[in-house]
C-alpha cells in the first residue's frame, strides 16, 4: 500500500515537485492566445458590454420586428395622427399619417442597420486588399495605389456621400454603393500602414527564404497579423455609416417611403416639429443611441487589444 502523502515527504527536485515514490507530473495550464486575452478583458469592461448589449438588443428586435410589432407600420389613420406619447393605443406616439411609432421604429432598424453595416463590411474587405497588397508590394504599387486613394480624402465624407448618391440616385443599392467608396480609402489606408510596419519582420523574411509564394505570404503571415487593427478601426466607421446613412436618406437621396428607416423618418417628421416634438425627434434618438454604442463598443474592443508583454 502507498504511503499517504504529506508535507514533509514532498521535496522540490530540480523545479519539479515529487512526492515520495510517485511520479512527478508537470501541471498544464492552457494559454488562452491572443484573442482569448483579448476577449478576456473585453468581457470584463463594463462599458463595452453594457454597449454590446445595446447593439445586441437593436439586432434582435430588427432580427425580429415583422413577428413583434404591436401595430401594422404601414396603417395609418388621418384622425390619430401625431398623437403624443403615452398613448393608451399607441405608446410611443404616431407619426404624420397615423402609423404607430413603436412599430415603425422596430422595423425600421433593420433598414438602418443594414445600410449602416453592409457598406462598411463591403469596405473592410475591398480596402484590406488594396493596403495590404500595396504595404507590402510596396514601390510603384504603393506608390499607384495610394495616390489614387489620397484623391478621395481631398473630399470630406458627408459631400462625397451626397455627391455619389446624388449621381447615382435615390434607393437603397445606391447608397450602399456611396458609402462603400466613402469607406474604402480609409480602411485601404489603415491596411497599408499597418501592412509596411510588418513588412520587414523576421517572421516575414523566414517566410520568403521558406519559399512562399508572395500571395501566401499575404494570406497567412500579413494577414492574421494586421487583421485585428483593421478590424477595430473599421468597427468605429459603422456609427459614421448610420449616421450618413440616415442623412443621406433625411435629404431623400436614400430610401424611398414608405419603407420605415430612420433617417427618412426624421425627414417625413420634420414639419411636426412644433407640433409634436418628442415623437418628431424619436428616429434622432435611436440613432444617436445606437451609434453611441457602437463606438463604446469599438472603444473597449481597441482597449482590450492593447496588450502588453
Amino acid at each position: 500500500m502507498t504511503a499517504p502523502i504529506t508535507a514533509a515527504s514532498m521535496a522540490l527536485d530540480g523545479g519539479v515537485l515529487s512526492t515520495g515514490d510517485a511520479a512527478p507530473e508537470a501541471a498544464f495550464v492552457p494559454s488562452r492566445g491572443f484573442w482569448g486575452h483579448v476577449g478576456h478583458r473585453l468581457v470584463r469592461d463594463p462599458v463595452a458590454m453594457g454597449a454590446g448589449a445595446v447593439i445586441l438588443l437593436v439586432v434582435l428586435i430588427a432580427i425580429l420586428s415583422p413577428w413583434i410589432t404591436p401595430m401594422d407600420p404601414y396603417k395609418g389613420s388621418m384622425l390619430r395622427r401625431l398623437k403624443h406619447v403615452g398613448d393608451a393605443t399607441y405608446w410611443l406616439g404616431s407619426d404624420e399619417l397615423g402609423r404607430d411609432m413603436i412599430s415603425r421604429l422596430m422595423l425600421g432598424s433593420r433598414l438602418s442597420l443594414f445600410i449602416g453595416v453592409t457598406p462598411v463590411l463591403i469596405a473592410f474587405v475591398i480596402g484590406s486588399a488594396i493596403g495590404i497588397l500595396a504595404g507590402y508590394v510596396g514601390g510603384w504599387t504603393n506608390t499607384i495605389l495610394m495616390r489614387t486613394i489620397d484623391v478621395f480624402f481631398a473630399f470630406p465624407s458627408v459631400l462625397l456621400a451626397i455627391a455619389l448618391s446624388g449621381a447615382l440616385g435615390a434607393g437603397i443599392f445606391n447608397s450602399i454603393v456611396s458609402l462603400t467608396c466613402v469607406f474604402v480609402p480609409q480602411i485601404a489606408r489603415v491596411a497599408e500602414s499597418v501592412t509596411t510596419g510588418i513588412r520587414k519582420r523576421d517572421y516575414i523574411d523566414a517566410a520568403k527564404l521558406s519559399g512562399a509564394s508572395p500571395l501566401t505570404i499575404m494570406r497567412v503571415q500579413v494577414l492574421g497579423n494586421v487583421v485585428g487593427p483593421i478590424f477595430v478601426y473599421a468597427t468605429s466607421l459603422i456609427s459614421v455609416s448610420m449616421i450618413l446613412a440616415s442623412g443621406l436618406s433625411f435629404l431623400g437621396l436614400g430610401v424611398r417611403p414608405p419603407e420605415p428607416e430612420w433617417g427618412l423618418m426624421l425627414n417625413t417628421l420634420r414639419t411636426a416639429i412644433y407640433a409634436n416634438p418628442v415623437v418628431a425627434a424619436l428616429p434622432g434618438v435611436c440613432i444617436f443611441v445606437v451609434s453611441i454604442a457602437f463606438n463604446m463598443f469599438s472603444d473597449g474592443l481597441r482597449a482590450a487589444m492593447e496588450i502588453r508583454q
